[in-house]
């Protein structure tokens, strides 16, 4: 029942997080909407206080590590735009596509994993990689914006 759920949720999250997209492409974007998130998410770390979620360094560097690789998908499909003034985060077709992929490929992680380790350690694994996905992603995306930003304000200068 457990594993039903878990997967409805990621499903879910999932979903979401593909609306979010959507939607945030309809609206201009800027520094903290970029930055913020990777910032708000660090706070899962206090759940390992409970020594139920504590994994090994190596555990942790190795999700941490398929993250960062993750994280190239997320990379690749997000780019900015300017529209006028504005600078937007341009839809993707394939960034729906890939979430949907990576949310296949954390099932399958899951089903495997649950089978040697318990559920607390299971979510830090995941949590894990979940940071080290959306850290790069972010930083990434703010580079981005900053390269447009600079642009913009080159040509406003001439």
């Amino acid at each position: 029942m457990a594993e039903i759920a878990s997967l409805l949720i990621g499903v879910l999250i999932a979903l979401t997080v593909i609306a979010i997209r959507l939607k945030a492409s309809k609206k201009p974007t800027g520094a903290k909407k970029i930055v913020l998130p990777p910032i708000f998410m660090s706070t899962g770390f206090l759940m390992f206080i409970s020594p139920q979620t504590w994994i090994s360094w190596p555990e942790a560097a190795g999700a941490f590590v398929a993250g960062v690789l993750l994280s190239w998908f997320l990379i690749k499909t997000s780019t900015f735009e300017r529209r006028g003034s504005q600078i937007y985060l341009k839809r993707s077709r394939a960034f729906a596509f890939i979430l949907i992929g990576l949310l296949v490929i954390r099932t399958v992680i899951k089903m495997i994993l649950e089978q040697s380790i318990n559920l607390p350690q299971t979510a830090s694994i995941f949590f894990i990689l979940a940071f080290g996905m959306i850290l790069p992603w972010r930083i990434a995306m703010y580079a981005m914006y900053r390269r447009l930003l600079r642009e913009q304000q080159a040509e406003t200068r001439v």
